[in-house]
């Protein structure tokens, strides 16, 4: 008797989350919000589901469905959610608390909020473990050392008597982490976990996730605005608009074939996809639909410039693609990505650099700030941090300088001492062959309006008590520029200028959205017609559709009104596309400097490289391979000897401990490096960073 011989096909991973068209609502005192309007998706045991959408949109309020951890007057009006085939749904108040912390864990957006600062971080952490396995105290401090360790945290037994504020921002990350993981959840859901991190840091958290997820067999929603931070990361991804699911597909086949056109938008808005021809960042018009109000027909119509009569009549059914390389791939579109006749896309072409010999404006010369480290009731001083040490950089009339680099390495520090806001240690700044520390009396109040800083958190900046158009004013009023009929028409052209109506004057700063409220900082930046703006993080948190149209704003007021910038960021996807030369950054000094395309395109810097590997791309395979700089950025107030980058560089060697670098050229015009063992410059780089 023979017997044949089968394949044997390995059964799929179960089931772990099943959500059928959930509708959740909020009731406001005069309407109800329809938050949540028919979301379907399913996640298996080891699968990585994203969610993708600009803010607004429903990512997160599906989310906090899942969880039941709704807004006052917040209700789920139906659908089901089943967890491991149970209907959370059905569970009373008493029995779902059991099940959140133990069976779904959740990392919320923000680290700092969602920890306690009064609370050390073991008994945060030992807190969950208590609550929800019947262990002793003791048993439980033990887990929150072993899942600590789980996530990265050197020294984790030390680390448990320490307190949020003494933990880095992708430190306390790892602890949110650590907490929706101490009970070992079936589902972990992560709610922007990286938004405003360091793209280096920002990597490390995803690549921690995805870890996790492989070992632990879990399934994860991974929720996020930026395509490219799900690029690597996960398996399916669900495109959500308005509360609906718009394209359901696998990531890869999503990142090659897009369908809807909502999709292709937000493909289309990421800095990576204007490269360099000098075109405009693609704008998504007009915002998201008031989901207060009745919707008819497709949501994204309104917005789309391929909606026709049929878009606004009815709203197109989740269909599949026909020959997709991934099964479910579905997508809600009349009119999708491949059938409709091209239409030319509203992008436009920034006018060309004049051949006019550049002017230098911003001169910075052995720039050095060192704060004091101070000690006791009469606080002697038993230390410094070496903030800025000896930066140099040029900037001419009209161009932008892009600096780059992680959050502590110096970039804020230097852009206030680039305005005055701070006093430097050693060194000077010259603005139109001015010295800025010397600008005092009611002269140097006048030389300040050239000089102005757009700051990163526009909500903070703004005061809560103020309506816009006061705050557009307050810089003339100050300064006694003109009567209060000239300051009002400034302020109606100003508001022009970036894209406000006249209208947006009489709201206060928590009334405009996120976008909004940058627009207005830049509007205040213009006010007193500077020469120089200092952008600190101007687009960081942003959704990629506003971020482009900031972005393409600002190109093209530099353009009208010959204005110069210095932009600060940690992306360097951004600065590139700004930016006419790049200053990369690392713990207080320059460590490489050049055209921006060529740095860009051709680091020479170890650290350089590993910025651009982290840069969240549209291409999934490249960003499974890739990962950045590894690590901690050392103290500054004890940083180490030689090449303060050797520490977490692969190529370090016993003269990078013994001397410091000194910028040299690099062989390309304009570019210089400060490393002994510089990168190959002028082709492929021979090095990419592995994960391991």
């Amino acid at each position: 008797m023979s017997v044949g011989l089968h394949s044997v096909q390995e059964p799929e991973p179960e089931m772990v989350l099943e959500v059928e068209d959930l509708y959740t609502e909020i009731y406001l005192r005069r309407r109800v919000v329809h938050a949540v309007d028919g979301v379907s998706l399913s996640i298996r045991a080891g699968e990585t589901l994203g969610i993708v959408g600009e803010s607004g949109c429903g990512k997160s309020m599906t989310a906090m469905s899942i969880m039941q951890l709704l807004p006052p007057g917040g209700h789920i009006t139906g659908g089901s959610v089943r967890l491991g085939g149970v209907d959370l749904l059905s569970l009373p108040e008493s029995e779902m608390r059991k099940r959140r912390g133990s069976d779904i864990g959740m990392i919320f957006q923000d680290p700092l909020t969602s920890l306690n600062p009064t609370m050390t971080i073991g008994a945060q952490i030992a807190e969950a473990v208590h609550l929800h396995r019947d262990v002793s105290r003791a048993k439980a401090m033990d887990r929150a050392v072993e899942v600590l360790d789980m996530v990265g945290i050197a020294q984790a037994r030390k680390r448990i008597e320490d307190y949020p504020h003494q933990f880095s921002g992708g430190m306390r990350q790892r602890v949110v982490i650590a907490i929706a993981l101490a009970c070992e959840p079936r589902l972990l859901i992560a709610d922007e976990p990286t938004t405003a991190l360091d793209v280096t840091i920002q990597a490390q958290i995803l690549d921690l996730i995805e870890r996790l997820r492989r070992e632990l067999g879990m399934a994860v929603m991974l929720v996020t605005h930026d395509l490219g931070v799900i690029a690597g990361h996960a398996d399916r991804v669900s495109v959500v608009y308005a509360g609906r699911v718009v394209e359901n597909a696998g990531t890869d086949d999503l990142f090659a074939r897009p369908q809807h056109r909502y999709t292709q938008a937000l493909f289309n808005a990421m800095p990576e996809r204007a490269g360099d021809s000098g075109e405009s960042l693609l704008n998504i018009p007009g915002l998201p639909p008031d989901l207060s109000l009745p919707q008819t027909g497709c949501r994204f119509a309104a917005r789309c410039q391929f909606a026709q009569s049929d878009c606004r009549a009815s709203y197109p059914p989740l269909e599949e693609v026909a020959g997709s390389r991934s099964p479910g791939h579905r997508f809600a579109c009349f009119h999708p990505v491949g059938k409709t006749a091209p239409i030319e896309l509203v992008r436009t072409r920034f006018a060309e650099r004049n051949n006019v010999e550049p002017v230098t404006l911003l001169q910075v010369e052995h720039l050095e700030k060192d704060f004091p480290i101070t000690h006791g009731v009469l606080q002697r001083k038993i230390g410094a941090v070496s903030a800025v040490a000896d930066v140099s950089f040029g900037v001419s009339r009209g161009r932008t300088f892009g600096l780059v680099g992680e959050s502590g390495c110096g970039k804020t520090t230097t852009g206030r001492l680039l305005c005055g806001l701070d006093l430097p240690t050693n060194g000077v700044v010259r603005v139109e062959g001015a010295d800025v520390a010397r600008w005092k009396g009611k002269e140097g109040r006048r030389r300040r309006r050239s000089v102005q800083f757009m700051f990163q958190d526009s909500y903070a900046s703004l005061d809560p008590r103020m309506r816009i158009g006061s705050i557009l004013r307050e810089p003339l009023e100050i300064q006694g520029i003109g009567n209060r009929r000239s300051q009002e028409k400034t302020v109606r052209e100003l508001l022009g200028s970036v894209g406000l109506p006249y209208g947006a004057r009489e709201r206060y700063a928590h009334e405009l959205s996120g976008g909004q409220r940058q627009r207005v900082g830049l509007a205040r930046a213009l006010a007193l017609e500077p020469s120089l703006i200092v952008a600190d993080e101007p687009v960081s948190a942003l959704d990629v559709s506003v971020q482009a149209q900031i972005l393409n704003l600002m190109r093209e007021l530099q353009n009208t009104r010959d204005v110069t910038y210095v932009l600060i960021s940690h992306d360097l996807g951004v600065v590139r596309y700004l930016s006419d030369t790049i200053g990369v950054m690392y713990l207080g000094k320059l460590v490489e400097i050049g055209p921006a395309d060529d740095v860009y395109l051709h680091p020479a810097h170890p650290y350089t490289h590993g910025l651009i590997e982290a840069i969240p791309g549209v291409d999934p395979s490249r960003e499974r391979q890739a990962v950045p700089v590894l690590g901690e950025l050392p103290s500054a107030a004890n940083p180490p000897s030689g090449c303060r980058f050797r520490t977490r560089c692969p190529f370090a060697q016993e003269i990078c401990a013994l001397e410091e670098p000194v910028l040299e050229p690099t062989g390309t015009a304009g570019h210089r490096v400060a490393c002994h063992f510089p990168l190959k410059t002028g082709g492929p780089s021979p090095i990419r960073y592995r994960r391991t």
